[in-house]
């Protein structure tokens, strides 16, 4: 059991729990039929069956047994319920389609039900159901009240609640009023205007996967990726010091992680070039610049001329220019947060005078 616990700590170390994430997406993605046939309850057995077996340790079981944790052991529970409902009926839907037939919510004699009393009568059991548990939750879990804050005494790890976890993650690697305002604002904004940016109309009003293939799997990479699984890390990777510890590894407050970090500024002026940093802030962050320049023009270029060549051809110029901004700003965070982990990398532009730091 030492030796599986120490693969997954091995495994769990940030690189490469964020790349296997990210691998396992688009695995699911492209392995959809397959997956989507696997039972609902399947799915719950081997979620079920690893958290059950983990609780065995002593380590893990103090994370996942914490009142403020609960809600994270429903989110996973949840997530993974609502993917497989809405692949295997997109799954279903586009094999419909594939043979000339409609998909299943706009097949003739599909049941069909009225706003009222129908709607409305399911809505207000499912109101009372969820009221009925969040009190018994709110008796039987003791809500994880401390006392009054005392600056003599701060609680170590300091964590926000955790659907605020995947927001502290981001203040590691941006500035507080980017990863605090204007990121999280212009990712929710893209999350939700990414199925209209998308020009293509179908799929409203069914499931599919198939003629929604862009809208659909940025989507869900922008919710499942950078947000739910920072969430998971921000809870079960991170402890004292916002160090990161693999999750059947002991929350030692005295683990000393060897970080240098490092500017970009400095890599190129000190590192790169052997001179001290300019005293002039614009020339001492023009490596900087530039890179955010490269990134933002030659990225659009080499989109534009590949990924994204059919949207700019039937896009207006605004609207495409609107979404490859959104996508590439998304895709800042990712990379940011590798670029800090392997090269310890902390600002890319750190102007500290005017607090712009990116």
């Amino acid at each position: 059991m030492q030796f599986l616990k120490d693969i997954i700590n091995n495994l769990s170390r940030p690189e490469i729990f964020i790349t296997l994430s990210t691998v396992a997406f688009f695995v699911m993605l492209l392995s959809r039929a397959a997956w989507s046939r696997m039972s609902f309850w399947v799915g719950n057995l081997l979620i079920t069956s690893f958290f059950g077996l983990s609780a065995l340790d002593p380590n893990f079981r103090i994370i996942i047994t914490k009142p403020d944790n609960v809600p994270i052991m429903i989110m996973v529970y949840t997530v993974w319920w609502c993917m497989w409902l809405a692949m295997s009926q997109a799954v279903a839907n586009d094999r419909r389609m594939e043979m000339g037939l409609p998909p299943d919510e706009q097949e003739d004699g599909a049941k069909k039900v009225w706003c009222w009393p129908d709607l409305v009568y399911i809505e207000l059991l499912a109101m009372l159901l969820v009221g009925a548990l969040l009190v018994i939750w709110s008796v039987y879990l003791k809500a994880p009240l401390e006392e009054p804050a005392n600056p003599q005494d701060s609680p170590n790890p300091a964590k926000a609640p955790w659907y605020f976890l995947g927001l502290q993650e981001m203040l590691v690697y941006y500035d507080p009023w980017l990863a605090g305002v204007v990121f999280p604002g212009l990712i929710v904004v893209g999350l939700m205007a990414l199925p209209y940016i998308d020009p293509n109309p179908l799929g409203n009003g069914y499931f599919t996967f198939k003629q929604r293939k862009f809208a659909i799997t940025w989507f869900n990479f922008g919710f499942i990726v950078l947000w739910v699984v920072l969430i998971f890390l921000g809870t079960f990777l991170r402890g004292p010091n916002w160090n990161f510890y693999g999750p059947f590894e002991l929350w030692d407050a005295h683990k000393l992680e060897v970080l240098v970090n490092i500017n970009l500024s400095e890599m190129f002026w000190i590192t790169l070039l052997n001179q001290p940093l300019p005293n002039s802030w614009i020339l001492r962050e023009a490596p900087g610049f530039m890179v955010l320049i490269v990134y933002f023009t030659v990225g659009a270029y080499i989109l534009t001329r590949t990924y994204f060549k059919k949207f700019h051809v039937q896009m207006t110029t605004v609207r495409y220019q609107i979404l490859v901004a959104l996508w590439l700003i998304m895709m800042a965070l990712p990379i940011k947060m590798v670029l800090r982990w392997l090269l310890n990398l902390k600002y890319i532009v750190a102007i500290p005078e005017y607090f712009f730091n990116i």
